[in-house]
């Protein structure tokens, strides 16, 4: 049975320079409803202000995935790891025993749009690791394409958590999906 949440029942955290919707509990936000479904933990959609950002923490034992909206995000990591994600592009980052990473919005004048989707893993620990890749539009324009699975299948970033993510590009044309974002189960 699927239960839709409006977009505006989410969990909201707005420290200035981070404005959050959380659809699972999250830092201030908790909710005993709406913990995880299954290995999914957290859907949270954020806006960066520009020139700010996520200075470095640690993370462990959890699968990262990141999807950016609009604008770019920078990320480093402690595994030597440095890359900027723009729209149409996905990135794992699979904490295994430990890792520490900073995520930034470099641009001066656009804030970055983004979702960050944990998901627990098979098992804990394990080494850390790190996986981006672009998606073509034309992949996603008017249906859901793999974005994330547990064996990189169709071309899809992998992870070690039993899940499969997927996201499309939807506009007027596009039947019911027209609002309706498949990441993160809310209306936009």
């Amino acid at each position: 049975m699927m239960t839709l949440r409006p977009s505006q029942d989410r969990g909201y955290a707005d420290h200035g320079w981070l404005r959050s919707f959380h659809s699972f509990s999250f830092a201030g936000y908790q909710d005993p409803r709406f913990v995880s479904w299954g290995n999914l933990r957290v859907i949270n959609e954020d806006r960066v202000a520009p020139g700010t950002g996520f200075g470095p923490h640690g993370h462990r034992d959890m699968e990262i995935v990141s999807v950016v909206l609009s604008g770019r995000l920078g990320h480093r990591d402690s595994l030597g790891n440095g890359s900027t994600i723009g729209p149409g592009e996905v990135q794992r980052m699979s904490a295994g025993h430990g890792i520490r990473h900073s995520e930034h919005n470099h641009e001066a004048d656009r804030e970055t749009h983004f979702l960050q989707i944990w998901f627990l893993p098979d098992s804990p620990g394990g080494e850390p690791g790190y996986e981006q890749r672009a998606f073509d539009d034309v992949d996603r324009l008017g249906r859901l394409a793999l974005l994330v699975s547990p064996d990189g299948a169709q071309g899809s970033v992998s992870m070690r958590a039993d899940a499969r993510l997927y996201g499309g590009l939807f506009n007027e044309s596009h039947h019911s999906f027209n609002r309706y974002c498949t990441c993160c189960g809310n209306y936009h």
